[in-house]
């Protein structure tokens, strides 16, 4: 398993670079899990979805 940590101030682009991993890992075939702290939704947003309090598939 490894573990990715996008960190940094507002605005930087770490939602998007969050998103953006995501999707390549999958696209390799790997699963990958991955969830925000923001209370902004951008995650789900990111994805044009409505992101809950449990998994969501994408």
């Amino acid at each position: 398993m490894r573990v990715i940590i996008y960190t940094g101030k507002g605005g930087v682009g770490k939602t998007s670079m969050a998103a953006a991993t995501a999707c390549r890992i999958a696209e390799s075939g790997k699963k990958v899990m991955i969830m925000s702290t923001d209370q902004a939704h951008s995650l789900g947003d990111a994805f044009d979805l409505k992101i809950k309090s449990e998994p969501t598939y994408v």
